[in-house]
């Protein structure tokens, strides 16, 4: 009696486990939250940002025209100078005396010359001697002028307005027009050039939505443009585009761009960087992001949720946005759709979802949100 008890006590867990097993693997598996962003149009204004390099309008290498040792400096690194003001002066000692013993030989010669002119009124002597003692004249005066103009160059003044660069040579250094360092760069900083380069993808985005009929007229028409500074501070002044390279390097395939900002308390120095923002201003449009797409045979693709919280595949037609964040959905997205964001390129049509909303802004710039 007690056996048939056990054994049926044995049957009857078998016949328990057997059934939960099978409610178990009939159980659908569970739904997975995804983070979806809900489409609306907007009014927005996107910016593009690229790294910058500074410099003055104009920058000018100081070189010495001729060789000496340095005899004064009359200028320091950083220091503002006016056009024509002292910098440097080289020795002229040796050139001193050879211009003094030129002016001997031009004195004598204009003598000489002096001495034969009268002779020749009277026909005493022909007019090769005189011809002579002219030429000797002149040669003279020319030897003494090019003595003259070396020292002229040994007094290095400033050719602009600007600030003085650094000075990697003192006094006593020995220096030539053949020296590989400049004496000092000049710097007319009371507008800054902002330089900084884009490649031919976001050149051509930008210039086919720019306003404007001719490429030159698209530049003047370009919206101004804000210069972050390295320490992340906006620069007070907006800046203008002012040039963009008709060809892309071979090398980089990039265009360089020019844009300058003015200048008034010398805060920009030559070479300093920072971060050129340029606006897009976009009207009634539906942006997302660029990672919320793929590729798929030549076709841009998103991933909604629909009705029923399953994923379905939708062809879109883009157009990208300079910076290479957003993308602006001409076609294949209406409002209130949900875009997943997370998960695109993993998740298979047709799975049931758990959308989770959030704002584009959080998906493309998670650190401010």
């Amino acid at each position: 009696m007690k056996k048939k008890y056990i054994l049926s006590a044995i049957v009857l867990s078998f016949a328990f486990f057997s059934c939960n097993k099978k409610e178990t693997a009939n159980q659908a598996p569970p739904v997975q939250p995804y983070k979806v962003i809900e489409v609306g149009k907007s009014n927005t204004t996107l910016l593009a940002e690229y790294p910058t390099t500074l410099e003055g309008i104009v920058d000018v290498d100081i070189r010495p025209k001729v060789d000496g040792y340095i005899e004064k400096i009359y200028v320091d690194e950083g220091q503002e100078v006016k056009k024509g003001q002292l910098l440097f002066k080289l020795e002229t000692q040796m050139a001193t005396q050879d211009a003094g013993a030129a002016k001997a030989r031009v004195d004598a010669a204009q003598v000489e010359v002096n001495r034969l002119a009268p002779l020749v009124e009277r026909n005493i002597i022909s007019d090769v001697q005189l011809e002579t003692a002219k030429a000797n004249l002149a040669s003279a005066k020319s030897t003494y002028q090019s003595i003259i103009a070396r020292i002229n160059y040994a007094t290095i003044k400033s050719p602009v307005n600007g600030i003085v660069g650094t000075l990697p040579f003192r006094l006593g250094s020995y220096v030539s027009s053949q020296t590989r360092e400049p004496l000092t760069r000049i710097s007319d900083i009371s507008s800054i050039y902002a330089y900084f380069s884009m490649n031919e993808k976001q050149q051509l985005d930008m210039m086919l939505h720019a306003d404007g009929k001719t490429f030159q007229d698209k530049i003047a028409k370009m919206p101004p443009v804000k210069l972050i500074l390295s320490n992340g501070d906006t620069y007070e002044e907006t800046g203008k585009i002012e040039t963009m390279s008709g060809q892309a390097n071979t090398q980089t395939g990039s265009f360089n761009v020019r844009a300058s900002f003015k200048n008034p308390n010398k805060l920009l120095r030559s070479g300093g960087s920072g971060s050129i923002q340029i606006p897009t201003s976009l009207n009634e449009v539906i942006l997302i992001p660029q990672n919320a797409t793929i590729e798929m045979q030549d076709k841009r693709i998103a991933l909604i949720a629909d009705k029923e919280n399953k994923v379905k595949a939708v062809p879109i037609e883009v157009r990208p946005v300079p910076g290479g964040k957003y993308f602006v959905v001409d076609s294949g997205l209406n409002e209130k759709d949900k875009v997943l964001v997370e998960g695109v390129g993993i998740v298979t049509e047709g799975t049931p979802i758990q959308p989770q909303v959030v704002t584009i802004e959080e998906v493309v710039s998670p650190s401010k949100k």
